[in-house]
């Protein structure tokens, strides 16, 4: 058996004052590529891992979280059984695409299908214990295109932690829309040596929350009257002054002032490019840009930019989720 699902953008955590009695919400787009494609079988008398990684401090780290997921699902089926898990593709994990949920997920749902159970894609984050802050992973992972979820109450949540952090359940969709497909979306990960996760993305939440209320407000209006409107009109220009007014303000604010100048090098060289829609994807370091124009070019002028220190793709929108192939 076999799945595929693939990476999402982060554009904004919404509310992390918690004045309104909810905290947390986001808004997110799931990605066409780069994928994650998981085989998985029933053999052996102990849980494998092999396929593809990138390195060694990569590959443990993808060990830990798939066998971590498989102890989960199966303690919740109580059954007892050894799987080979065959990584076919993947892209790198703390690089702001979201790879932990989407592979704690993955695992989840090949070994319920495995035992002819089915499960949704809300029960499974459940039992893996993700979508504790942000439900964008999860809800792409069920069903793709651009998403808004409303955060969690407080006296469910009391406290600012990150998804890897917190326990509780994946927060309510509030807003799913198909995604234009023509828009094209850059993809700039530049080689950064110290990415933000673990311990040190708690500390971040813990210090600088709460967030002023007037950005909030600020946030909340612009996806309200400024970014839902423009996808359903396909409006490039006005969903892109709506991103990168936000950019600018609460979290967000706190995400990008945490990096390095490498971040603000290649925004800036899109911003010059005029693309209309541009930012960094949750704690980074990936950069994007939407475009509804030909972006060869921009492509070419962003791996100049870089060098040898990352690297560029071309996307676009996915508008379904994940995919089981038996």
């Amino acid at each position: 058996m076999e799945i595929e699902t693939s990476a999402r953008l982060h554009f904004s955590l919404i509310d992390l004052n918690g004045s309104s009695g909810r905290i947390d919400g986001g808004l997110g787009l799931t990605l066409e590529s780069p994928s994650l494609i998981i085989q998985c079988t029933e053999k052996g008398s102990d849980t494998l891992i092999t396929g593809k990684t990138f390195n060694q401090r990569n590959a443990d780290e993808y060990a830990h979280k798939i066998k971590q997921a498989n102890e989960k699902i199966q303690k919740y089926l109580g059954i007892d059984k050894k799987y080979t898990f065959n990584i076919k593709e993947i892209y790198p994990i703390h690089q702001g695409l979201g790879l932990g949920t989407q592979l704690l997920l993955s695992i989840a749902k090949l070994v319920a299908s495995m035992n002819d159970v089915d499960l949704s894609t809300l029960e499974l984050a459940k039992i893996i214990q993700r979508g504790g802050t942000s439900g964008i992973g999860v809800e792409s992972f069920n069903s793709g295109g651009f998403i808004i979820d409303g955060g969690h109450k407080i006296n469910i949540k009391n406290d600012f932690l990150p998804s890897s952090a917190s326990k509780v359940a994946p927060p309510p969709v509030i807003a799913r829309y198909d995604f234009p497909e023509d828009w094209k979306i850059l993809l700039v990960r530049p080689n950064i040596d110290e990415t933000i996760s673990g311990k040190k993305e708690v500390n971040i939440f813990q210090d600088y929350s709460p967030i002023p209320l007037n950005d909030v407000e600020k946030i909340s209006y612009l996806i309200l009257m400024k970014l839902m409107p423009s996808i359903v009109e396909e409006d490039i220009n006005s969903f892109g002054e709506a991103v990168n007014t936000i950019q600018h303000l609460g979290f967000k604010k706190v995400e990008r002032s945490l990096q390095s100048e490498k971040i603000t090098n290649i925004i800036n060289c899109m911003q010059d490019n005029g693309i209309p829609c541009y930012g960094m994807s949750s704690f980074g370091p990936t950069c994007f840009g939407i475009s509804e124009g030909n972006v060869k070019h921009i492509k070419k002028d962003l791996e100049d930019s870089i060098g040898n220190n990352g690297d560029v793709l071309i996307t676009k929108a996915k508008n379904h989720g994940s995919i089981i192939r038996k």
